[in-house]
């Protein structure tokens, strides 16, 4: 379970997005990455016995920086306003597809799926539909899929066809994402209770055929 201390730390976090606060209160921050990275490897030890490929990953490197690169932004404040962390196969610096936690006070959220797949994956996920759409829908219309995400996440996505595919293929509105994920919303209480490991754990394994669909098209 995460501590509403971390909640806290980041909610002071929003409203003082600047080095001077954030150095005050380094020690907050330090004790908020300790409970992420404990609750981490709570996940993949969990979720591991499951799904084999990600038992070896070290938490540490399925954390993403607070660190904002603001270089070629118009915002330069210079910490995100929330803590994620991305298990995969390989990492969370592999484009495989994978779960992703999103820690945020009011908007936290469990995400899965590839989110930015290269041209090249991206024609390899969208043939992997076209020739089993089958097996695909019958992947995101399972009950409990339906219940815990609703269906994939739509605002990337073109207007027109794919080059190569007619627009009455019987899985046109899926085969015109860039993008395939999934989200489910997490409250406050959820992410501090006890039973939250369980919680993401479950919900790793119930999307679990989704992303081996997607990781068994681009590899």
């Amino acid at each position: 379970m995460l501590s509403n201390d971390t909640l806290k730390f980041l909610k002071g976090l929003k409203k003082n997005n600047n080095k001077p606060w954030f150095e005050a209160n380094k020690k907050q921050y330090e004790n908020a990455q300790t409970e992420i990275k404990a609750f981490v490897a709570d996940w993949i030890k969990n979720f591991g016995k499951k799904d084999d490929s990600i038992t070896l990953l070290d938490p540490n490197k399925c954390i993403f920086r607070i660190y904002r690169d603001v270089r070629f932004s118009t915002d330069k404040t210079p910490y995100k306003k929330n803590l994620g962390a991305y298990i995969n196969k390989g990492g969370k610096n592999r484009n495989t597809a994978g779960y992703y936690l999103h820690i945020e006070p009011g908007n936290c959220f469990f995400g899965a799926g590839n989110y930015m797949p290269t041209p090249e994956e991206l024609a390899k996920i969208r043939q992997e539909i076209d020739y089993n759409f089958k097996d695909f829908k019958k992947i995101i219309d399972n009950k409990k899929f339906k219940e815990n995400f609703g269906d994939l996440t739509t605002e990337n996505k073109l207007q027109r066809p794919p080059k190569g595919y007619d627009a009455d293929n019987i899985a046109i509105e899926y085969l015109k994402l860039k993008g395939f994920t999934v989200f489910a919303k997490l409250s406050d209480d959820q992410l501090t209770s006890k039973d939250f490991v369980k919680t993401i754990t479950d919900l790793s394994v119930n999307v679990k055929p989704f992303v081996d669909f997607l990781n068994a098209a681009i590899e």
